[in-house]
C-alpha cells in the first residue's frame, strides 16, 4: 500500500511554501508521525533548512548513489535505472530526500520521454522515468514504514513539476494576498486537470500494451492530484485585522478557488476565515523565523535560551497552535 503523497504547488513563488513545509514536517514528527520530505525544488532551499552548508556540500561532492534524489534519478539518463533515497534523518520520525541544484538538468529527459510514452511500443522506459519521482519517494517511505510524504517543487509549470504532481495524492496550494498569487492560482486549476487527463490516457495506453503484461511489479501512480484547500501566507495584520490593501486581495481567494481548481459555477463570495477550503492563515512570525534559521530548528521550537523570551515567547506558543491545527485539517481533508 502506498504512502500518501502531500505537494504543496504554485506557480507564483515568493509565498513562503518551502518554511510550511518545513514548519508543518516538523509538527508532525512532534505528533507522533513518520513523515518523509522530499524537497524535488532544483532551488534545494527545504534542503538548506534541514541540513548545514557543510552537510550538503558533502552529499553533492561525493555525488553517491542516492544521496540526493537527483543521484536517484540520474541513471535514468542514461542506460541505468533508479536508486533507492539514501534518507537523512533529521529528528525522531522526521527524514529527508535531499534535493539537488543538478536535478534542473533532469527537466529535459522528462520532456523527451513525455510524447514517447504514448507511442504503440517501448512503452516501459518512458513510464519509468515519468513516475520515477513517485517510485523513489515510496521507496524512501518503505524504509521507514513512513505514515506520510511531504512535497516541495519549484513555482513554474515544467516537466519535473509534471512528473512529480503524477505521483502526488493531494495537493495543498500556499498563497501571497496579492494579485500575482490570484493569477497564479486561476493557472494552477486548469494546469492540474490537464496534467491529470494526460497521465490519464498514458495509464490507458500502458495497460492495453503488450508489455504491461510483462512488467507485473510495476505499479504506476493514479495521478490523482486532488486539490484538498489553500493556505494564505504572509498576510499582513494590524490590530487582529488584514491591511486593507491585502484584504481586498485576500476576499477574492475563496471565490478564483472555487472557479479556478474546483470549476464551480458562480461560487458564493466569501472570507478565507469562512471558506472551508482556507486550511490556514500563517502570519509573518516576522523576527521568529531567522531565529529559527539560526538555530536550526523550527520556530515553535524556539526557547527562551535561543532568545525566544517576552512577546517572541507567546508568538512561539501561537505558532504551535497555528501548525498543530494545520496539520489537524489537512488530516481531516485526507481522510475524508
Amino acid at each position: 500500500m502506498n504512502v500518501p503523497v502531500l505537494t504543496f504547488f504554485n506557480n507564483k513563488g515568493g509565498v513562503g511554501k518551502t518554511s510550511l513545509i518545513y514548519h508543518l514536517a516538523w509538527m508532525y514528527s512532534m505528533l507522533g508521525k513518520k513523515v518523509v520530505v522530499a524537497d524535488l525544488d532544483p532551488q534545494a532551499n527545504l534542503t538548506a533548512a534541514f541540513l548545514a552548508e557543510e552537510k550538503i556540500a558533502e552529499l553533492w561532492e561525493e555525488q553517491q548513489p542516492g544521496s540526493s534524489i537527483y543521484h536517484c534519478v540520474k541513471p535514468l539518463a542514461g542506460i541505468g535505472d533508479i536508486v533507492k533515497p539514501a534518507l537523512q534523518e533529521i529528528d525522531t520520525g522526521l527524514f529527508l530526500i535531499p534535493g539537488d541544484v543538478e536535478l534542473a538538468g533532469f527537466e529535459d529527459t522528462l520532456s523527451d520521454e513525455w510524447p514517447q510514452s504514448m507511442r504503440d511500443n517501448n512503452l516501459y522506459r518512458p513510464m519509468r522515468t515519468l513516475s520515477a519521482f513517485g517510485q523513489i519517494m515510496q521507496m524512501g517511505a518503505q524504509q521507514i514504514g513512513a505514515d506520510i510524504i511531504l512535497v516541495d517543487i519549484g513555482p513554474n509549470l515544467g516537466a519535473i513539476n509534471r512528473s512529480v504532481l503524477i505521483a502526488t495524492d493531494y495537493v495543498v496550494i500556499p498563497l501571497g494576498t496579492d494579485l500575482f498569487s490570484l493569477q497564479g492560482l486561476r493557472n494552477l486549476g486548469p494546469t492540474l486537470r490537464s496534467w491529470k487527463a494526460l497521465w490519464s490516457k498514458r495509464m490507458d495506453n500502458w495497460n492495453d500494451s503488450r508489455e504491461s503484461h510483462d512488467y507485473d511489479d510495476f505499479k504506476l501512480p493514479e495521478g490523482k492530484m486532488q486539490p484538498i484547500g489553500y493556505v494564505c501566507q504572509q498576510y499582513s495584520v494590524r490590530l487582529e485585522r488584514p491591511v486593507k490593501a491585502y484584504a481586498k486581495w485576500a476576499d477574492q481567494i475563496p471565490q478564483t478557488y472555487r472557479q479556478a481548481v474546483l470549476e464551480e459555477e458562480n461560487p458564493q463570495s466569501m472570507k478565507p476565515q469562512d471558506d472551508r477550503y482556507c486550511l490556514a492563515t500563517v502570519k509573518h512570525y516576522r523576527s521568529l523565523i531567522p531565529m529559527g534559521q539560526e538555530h536550526r530548528k523550527p520556530i515553535f521550537r524556539l526557547t527562551p535560551a535561543d532568545g525566544a523570551i517576552g512577546a517572541h515567547a507567546n508568538a512561539v506558543r501561537d505558532a504551535e497552535n497555528d501548525f498543530r491545527a494545520l496539520a489537524g485539517k489537512i488530516d481531516d481533508q485526507i481522510d475524508a
